[in-house]
């Protein structure tokens, strides 16, 4: 097993005090960080939020189970565990606001992102990274969170060959040292889960609108390659469903395993 190039220690030096409870475990390779910390959650639940990086996925998992292909050095995955007071229902519009935080951070970075409803970040069109939210009851009732990110740092012609389309990287993040960008991730992302715990999505309603890659679009919704609805996307509402003005007037699309795509 080859090394990780992470170390918790190292990313622990550069929290701020919005991830300083965050435990920190590094893995130099495992099937899925997702499944592993939802199997943890669902037994023997950590006192507190756990963060599980690996190096390598060998079965790391989108939404809707399609598969999440990455390679060592050239991207980025780890999950994050967050236990929640209040009940799943409160939870709806978590997706988005995890890509809100992802989002500021790698623009505050010096990375210009935009947010593809509902769990995508794009860069200059293209896809750079996806998330993965799935919740988990613990013994006790509690309501676990898990949220799964992969992110291009680098796009290497085999990788991106195997993924079968277009991707967006982001070489200017892949020379920063891994463990402060690593820091970097968690403490905007620690900050808003706390945030989003007492507020809700309502919160992030305008910050995820300003981040949006296709307001004003021509845009259709797919289910299983079915066109559903086509308009005009015009951002998300409080509890972020998707707003499509159609010309028979607004709708709001529920993400569900819809897919959002720009018209031909």
């Amino acid at each position: 097993m080859t090394a990780t190039v992470f170390s918790a220690a190292a990313i622990r030096a550069h929290c701020a005090a919005s991830a300083a409870h965050v435990a920190i475990d590094v893995v130099a390779e495992t099937g899925s960080t997702n499944a592993d910390l939802l199997a943890l959650v669902g037994t023997a639940p950590p006192p507190g939020p756990l963060l599980l990086i690996a190096e390598r996925q060998t079965a790391g998992r989108g939404r809707a189970g399609r598969p999440w292909l990455s390679a060592p050095g050239a991207t980025l995955t780890f999950s994050l565990a967050w236990r929640f007071k209040g009940p799943l229902q409160r939870l709806v519009g978590l997706p988005l606001a995890v890509g809100v935080a992802l989002a500021e951070a790698m623009v505050a970075l010096g990375v210009p992102v935009q947010l593809k409803w509902p769990n995508d970040v794009l860069k200059d069109g293209a896809k750079l990274a996806g998330i993965l939210v799935e919740s988990q009851a613990a013994p006790d009732g509690a309501t676990w969170v898990v949220i799964g990110a992969g992110i291009n740092l680098l796009m290497p012609d085999a990788l991106e060959a195997d993924i079968g389309r277009a991707t967006a990287a982001a070489p200017w993040l892949a020379n920063m040292e891994r463990n402060a960008l690593m820091a970097a991730l968690l403490n905007r992302l620690a900050a808003v889960l706390a945030e989003f715990d007492d507020t809700g999505f309502g919160a992030f309603t305008e910050r995820w609108n300003a981040l949006q890659a296709w307001r004003g679009a021509a845009v259709v919704i797919l289910d299983n390659g079915v066109t559903l609805h086509e308009g005009t996307s015009a951002g998300v509402d409080t509890t972020g469903r998707l707003l499509l003005d159609t010309p028979h007037g607004r709708v709001a699309i529920l993400s569900g395993d819809v897919s959002l795509r720009l018209a031909p």
